[in-house]
């Protein structure tokens, strides 16, 4: 059978008509599913918001947007949570979305204009206010009109910073405003800059870094910006948290070369400096000494380092018994920081090395003002008045003639010496033979006291172990448990070595 052209044009059209049914059907179920499920995301990233679980929000409004990525408010609620987040950029680009889409959401295009005045963009925050005037009630208008003024202010006050700082350079005088602007327009990057800028111009580094490291967010791989508070921290004297940020700056981009020399240098002064601290806590003085020199020969010109250095060399010298070169130390510390008691400590200690009790006591009475409560100070205080009354009877060190520090050895070979010049019977006359017994007792208790190491301990502290007034609480009897190293038979002195 052969269909006529009227029926083969009829089944045409009716198939073309079918055609667009279904597809239109096929749209509008897709549409309705996409929009359900986008809702669903919508409703699930306003839980997580309530609930301060701003990541997890944010996650469904990103899903809601892949959902409906041409409906406004997908976008509205993910620029909400970018803002809870700081990210003012992300949540710009989300509200021109929005108002590409709803132009009339007005509560959209204020919270863009009040990211425009954080990024000191008062041009563009103007003209969304001026848009919101257009279309605002009454008695909404009055507080509009309020930050079109505050932000035309804002605007006067940038132009005035613009000749401080590029024409005067009156940096000191730019601050005053640079705060103000600042705070008002947090996310600019301009204001920072010139902040940070000036800071370190009238000398206050420190006080730049805050400025610095909201930059380093603010402008996408800032390998500059880490790479200033790196030799900032490194300025101060901080070597750790210079190591820190230039570590950041490696990560942006491994193959800077700016980063990487400034990375080497603080990596070796960081090494010296720990190594040093190492030996300090294991009591090796001396290998500690040794670093700290190293780390300073690493970098002789940032006074900073100096200064650090300082109190830790006083306090190795003092605890190596290098008494002359602890007080020098020490002073030298003293004078770049007068308010760290543990320097005074350590210099009071090194005095009453060089027996100067006096020095020491005034030392310790400095550290305690500034630490009462420290009970080391309070000892040392104590031991150091002893000493001085000990001063003030006979002192053992003095009488065989060696320092606070002689090792035993010393003490053996000075007694030996000493025990050999001043036994009696090298002398002939009673009076030359009585003056020989007093001085030979005195060389004898001396040795007796000195090669023991509790008794020295005692003495070192202030005591006299001999001195029955000051043992006699502790029922300490010294003619006891083998007396003297020597004996008298038949008149005549026989000794030991």
């Amino acid at each position: 059978m052969v269909l006529s052209s009227e029926y083969y044009l009829y089944d045409m059209a009716f198939y073309s008509q079918s055609t667009a049914f279904y597809i239109l059907l096929y749209h509008l179920l897709f549409y309705r599913q996409s929009f359900v499920v986008a809702q669903s995301h919508l409703d699930l990233g306003v839980q997580f918001l309530a609930k301060g679980q701003i990541a997890e929000a944010l996650n469904q409004f990103h899903s809601a947007v892949e959902e409906e990525p041409t409906q406004f408010m997908p976008y509205y609620r993910r620029a909400t949570a970018y803002l809870a987040l700081g990210k003012g950029k992300a949540a710009l680009s989300d509200l021109n979305s929005v108002l590409e889409y709803r132009p009339d959401f007005q509560a959209a295009r204020s919270q863009r204009a009040n990211i425009h005045l954080k990024q000191g963009d008062f041009a563009s925050a103007l003209n969304d206010i001026d848009n919101l005037l257009q279309s605002a009630k009454e008695s909404e208008k009055a507080e509009l009109e309020e930050r079109k003024a505050q932000i035309k202010e804002l605007e006067s006050i940038s132009t005035e910073v613009g000749e401080l700082f590029e024409h005067d350079r009156d940096y000191q005088s730019s601050l005053v405003f640079l705060d103000r602007l600042v705070d008002q327009c947090p996310w600019s990057v301009l204001y920072r800059e010139q902040r940070s800028h000036s800071f370190i111009s009238i000398g206050e580094p420190a006080k730049a870094i805050f400025d610095l490291k909201q930059l380093t967010k603010l402008i996408n791989d800032n390998t500059d910006g880490f790479l200033k508070i790196s030799k900032l921290y490194y300025q101060l004297g901080d070597d750790e948290q210079s190591l820190t940020e230039i570590r950041e700056c490696l990560k942006l981009d491994p193959d800077q070369k700016s980063c990487f020399d400034h990375y080497k240098k603080v990596k070796k002064l960081n090494k010296q400096l720990n190594e040093a601290q190492e030996a300090m806590n294991k009591q090796d003085y001396t290998t500690a000494l040794n670093r700290f020199d190293a780390a300073l020969k690493t970098e002789p010109n940032v006074e900073a380092f100096q200064r650090k250095a300082l109190p830790k060399k006083c306090k190795c010298f003092s605890k190596s018994k290098q008494s002359q070169q602890a007080v020098k130390t020490c002073t030298e510390a003293l004078k770049a920081d007068e308010s760290d008691a543990d320097v005074w400590a350590d210099r009071a200690e090194a005095y009453l090395t060089e027996e100067r009790w006096e020095d020491a006591i005034k030392d310790y009475e400095k550290a305690l003002e500034l630490n009462g409560d420290s009970r080391v100070y309070k000892q040392g205080l104590d031991r150091a008045k002893k000493l001085l009354k000990q001063s003030q009877r006979r002192d053992y060190y003095k009488i065989l003639g060696v320092k606070r520090s002689a090792s035993k050895q010393e003490i053996n070979k000075a007694y030996r010496k000493l025990a050999q010049e001043w036994h009696p019977d090298n002398f002939q006359s009673e009076e030359e033979k009585a003056n020989a017994e007093k001085k030979f007792m005195d060389i004898a208790a001396a040795k007796e006291v000195l090669s023991d190491p509790e008794m020295r301990e005692k003495f070192d502290n202030g005591e006299d172990p001999l001195d029955p007034e000051e043992q006699k609480n502790q029922g300490f009897n010294p003619f006891q448990g083998g007396g003297f190293p020597f004996n008298f038979q038949g008149g005549s002195f026989k000794f030991k070595f």
